[in-house]
């Protein structure tokens, strides 16, 4: 007798629609558990690694998230706006420098604790192993597309 499965029960044959698939599921479970923060995962990621690297020029910051830099500058745009983001000095002075404003830093410690029951919640779905193999896998092909992937610190979003 023949199963009768719904498409979305199967890997596709593409391993670009299974990597989209696993990307839009991934992103919800973040922006779910972020919600009550008020922030989305792409937002987060964002003010977490300017709390880590401190005062830093736009290319520099989308170097550290490998983003091109419109995307990034309209991301920072609305940060901007909610008051997350301020700018700063840059060491060049044809850069312009971005920092994390009061406001920014009390959104990622009020965010942080949300966004690690989202790194538990994958952990606990895919196993330690596989969380490794997750981060491997996306190293491998961000290598294998040409980017010049920087690598994230444990216990801050990327």
């Amino acid at each position: 007798m023949k199963e009768n499965r719904r498409a979305s029960d199967r890997a596709s044959v593409c391993s670009c629609v299974n990597l989209r698939r696993a990307s839009r599921a991934i992103t919800r479970i973040y922006d779910d558990a972020l919600q009550p923060a008020g922030l989305k995962v792409t937002q987060y990621s964002v003010l977490a690694n300017l709390s880590r690297s401190g005062a830093v020029s736009v290319s520099a910051l989308a170097r550290m998230l490998t983003l091109d830099r419109t995307t990034l500058v309209r991301n920072l745009k609305a940060l901007e706006q909610a008051g997350f983001v301020e700018g700063a000095p840059s060491p060049d002075p044809r850069e312009r420098g971005v920092s994390l404003s009061e406001t920014g830093r009390a959104a990622v410690a009020k965010a942080q604790p949300y966004w690690l029951q989202a790194q538990q919640l994958i952990e606990e779905k895919l196993g330690v192993e596989g969380v490794r193999q997750l981060g491997a896998l996306a190293l491998a092909l961000e290598g294998s597309a040409g980017d010049d992937a920087a690598g994230d610190e444990p216990g801050e979003a990327g």
